[in-house]
C-alpha cells in the first residue's frame, strides 16, 4: 500500500496536480453562468472528471515531449522523468488513460462535448511543441486552458454563446500573462537552447511589460461579463479585488529581482481563480433568473 501511495504521489507531482486550481474554478464559474435553472450534480461531476482527465493527459504529454529539455535545465532537472522516478512507458500509459477518461466524461455530458473532445486534446497536446518555433507559446498555453470555460458552458447549455467566449478570452490572456512571468526564470536557458519565449525575444523587462498588458486586457474582459450576463452587483466588488491582486502580482516581480516569481505565479493566481469562481457563483445566484 505504501508503494502504491508513493507512486500516486509521483504522478501527482509530475502533473503538478495543485496547479489544477488555475483552470477548474473558471470552468465551474462558466457552468454557473450557463445554469439558468440551476445545475445538476451529475453535470458538475462529469465536468470535474473531464477537467482532471484533460489536464492530466496534457501535463503527462508535456513531460514526455520536454523530457530531454527538462534534463538539461537546472530548474527542471529534478522532475520525475529526468530523474527516472517514472519511465516513459509509465507516463505514456498515464496519458492514454487520462485522455480516455476525458473523452468518456465528455460523452457523459452530451454529444457535442464528445464530438469536440478530440479537438480539445489536439490543442492541449500541441502546446507542448510550440516553444520550439514561436515565442507565442504562452498564448497557446492560454488557449489550452481557455477551452475549460467553453467546455463547461457547452456541458450545461449544449450550444455556443458569446459569454463563454468572453470568459475564454479572459482566461487566455490571464494565463499568457502569468506564464510570461514564470518563463522569465528561463530566459538564459531558452536563448542558449534556441527555444522561443517572450522573455527570450523581448528581454525580461519587455516581457514583464507585455505581461501587464495581457493582464489588463484579461481584467477588462472579465469586467465586461457584468453587462453581458445577469449578475448581482457583488460581481463588481469581486472584480475590484481581482484587479488589486493582479496589481500586487506585478509589484512582486522586477527585471532585476525574480525571487518572488513563485508567489506571483502560483499563490496569487490561485487566489484569483478560486475567488473569481466564488464571486461569480454568488453573483449569478443572487441575480434575477434568466
Amino acid at each position: 500500500m505504501t508503494a502504491v501511495i508513493e507512486r500516486a504521489v509521483s504522478y501527482a507531482r509530475m502533473i503538478k496536480l495543485s496547479h489544477s486550481v488555475f483552470a477548474l474554478p473558471f470552468a465551474l464559474a462558466s457552468a454557473a453562468l450557463a445554469a439558468s435553472a440551476g445545475w445538476r450534480a451529475e453535470q458538475i461531476l462529469w465536468i470535474v472528471v473531464a477537467m482532471v482527465g484533460a489536464r492530466s493527459a496534457a501535463m503527462g504529454f508535456n513531460r514526455l515531449a520536454d523530457q530531454w529539455i527538462d534534463t538539461r535545465n537546472p530548474r527542471t532537472a529534478g522532475r520525475e522523468l529526468p530523474r527516472g522516478v517514472l519511465s516513459r512507458v509509465e507516463v505514456w500509459g498515464f496519458v492514454l488513460v487520462s485522455a480516455a477518461l476525458f473523452v468518456f466524461a465528455a460523452g457523459m455530458l452530451n454529444p457535442l462535448c464528445l464530438a469536440l473532445s478530440p479537438v480539445a486534446l489536439l490543442v492541449v497536446f500541441g502546446y507542448s511543441y510550440t516553444k520550439r518555433f514561436t515565442a507565442l507559446s504562452h498564448v497557446v498555453l492560454g488557449l489550452a486552458l481557455a477551452i475549460a470555460p467553453v467546455g463547461a458552458w457547452l456541458a450545461v447549455r449544449g450550444a455556443f454563446a458569446v459569454e463563454p467566449l468572453l470568459l475564454a478570452a479572459a482566461v487566455l490572456f490571464w494565463v499568457a500573462g502569468f506564464d510570461v512571468i514564470y518563463a522569465c526564470q528561463d530566459v538564459d536557458f531558452d536563448r542558449g537552447e534556441g527555444l522561443h519565449s517572450i522573455p527570450a525575444r523581448l528581454g525580461v523587462a519587455g516581457a514583464l511589460g507585455l505581461s501587464r498588458g495581457f493582464h489588463a486586457f484579461a481584467f477588462l474582459l472579465l469586467l465586461s461579463l457584468y453587462w453581458m450576463t445577469p449578475l448581482h452587483v457583488i460581481y463588481l466588488a469581486g472584480m475590484a479585488v481581482v484587479g488589486a491582486l493582479l496589481l500586487y502580482e506585478h509589484s512582486l516581480v522586477r527585471a532585476d529581482d525574480l525571487s518572488r516569481v513563485n508567489v506571483a505565479f502560483f499563490t496569487l493566481n490561485g487566489w484569483i481563480s478560486v475567488g473569481f469562481f466564488l464571486v461569480t457563483w454568488a453573483a449569478r445566484w443572487l441575480a434575477r433568473p434568466v
